[in-house]
């Protein structure tokens, strides 16, 4: 009889855990990927890229969600009001998570106090790119000729606001180049009007730019990351080419949970995140497209998100540049 009883209390004490584990980490429900821009960008590769790779890890259905607007605001708030249960993150990326709380104050998003970093996934660099017919087919000659310019000169970005943008500025302040700039709704239209002479120059990402440089039709003549891109190691860095040893800026995304994460749940998809990047197969994959791969804990991806945001707030007040 008391063997009996025994058994029942440890078969309830049992079955208790794992209502309690399953309360955590909900097993069989679908974990949103959720990303703040349109399909087609750098963090919605990287998150396509990631998901089915953590389905096979967890055991759980993972779909990758686009919520484009509000320079990534929306997307980013719709994580930061989810439950923190371990079924909805944010693939975030430079701007909702470094930039917008410094560029947009007025919309009372603070990532640093709303999300919560969990993993860093990759990073690309921006890459100098000038018209094929350029005057300046080197980064030399852009240093030695453009802030010379008889004209101003104009460059093209990829949304006022954007690392793109903050790339031009940063680069024209520091060269003094006389320069204005033209607004785009993305790579594509930026490049096509680039690649027609319409604009001196533009920082688009380095993926979208090496297929138009292979085939001639524009020069890529720096890159904005502190070293040499693995994709590109013949391109020298602004950094050492215009001797600006601060000017580092990349397009990055890392993996967020909402607010109130617990931190075992954090810690457990830092390690599933880090195994999926140290693939050999996904860190071809993700260079191929110009980007590289990093293994971070979450407490070196919060401190890497905090220096970047640091950045961009130190950036903002060097230029003077204002959100309209």
């Amino acid at each position: 009889m008391k063997r009996r009883v025994f058994a029942a209390a440890i078969a309830a004490i049992a079955c208790i855990a794992s209502a309690n584990a399953r309360a955590q980490e909900p097993a069989g429900e679908t974990i949103r990927l959720i990303v703040a821009y349109a399909p087609g960008g750098t963090g919605d590769f990287v998150a396509r890229v990631i998901a089915p790779r953590l389905q096979a890890a967890v055991g759980q259905p993972v779909i990758v969600e686009n919520k484009p607007g509000a320079s990534g605001n929306i997307g980013a708030r719709a994580v930061a009001s989810a439950k923190p249960d371990g079924l909805t993150f944010l693939v975030g990326q430079t701007g909702e998570a470094a930039i917008n709380k410094h560029w947009l104050p007025n919309q009372n998003f603070d990532s640093d106090v709303e999300l919560v970093p969990v993993a860093f996934l990759a990073d690309s660099p921006l890459a100098l790119v000038v018209p094929a017919a350029s005057p300046w087919p080197t980064m030399a000659d852009f240093i030695a000729g453009a802030p010379k310019a008889t004209k101003p000169l104009t460059y093209a970005n990829s949304g006022i606001g954007t690392p793109s943008y903050f790339a031009g500025e940063w680069l024209k302040a520091r060269l003094k180049i006389k320069a204005e700039t033209a607004a785009y709704g993305g790579a594509g239209p930026a490049l096509n009007d680039l690649i027609g002479g319409h604009v001196d120059y533009y920082f688009p990402g380095l993926p979208p730019a090496m297929p138009q440089a292979k085939a001639g039709m524009l020069k890529i003549i720096a890159v904005s990351s502190g070293k040499r891109a693995q994709a590109a190691p013949d391109i020298p860095t602004i950094a050492e080419a215009a001797g600006i040893p601060d000017y580092q800026l990349t397009l990055w995304a890392a993996l967020f949970a909402p607010k109130g994460a617990p931190p075992a749940l954090v810690q457990k998809f830092n390690r599933e995140v880090n195994k999926i990047v140290a693939q050999p197969d996904v860190a071809r994959q993700l260079l191929e497209a110009g980007a590289e791969t990093r293994i971070m804990s979450d407490v070196e991806t919060a401190a890497f998100v905090h220096a970047e945001s640091a950045k961009y707030q130190a950036i903002i007040k060097e230029t003077g540049v204002k959100a309209e």
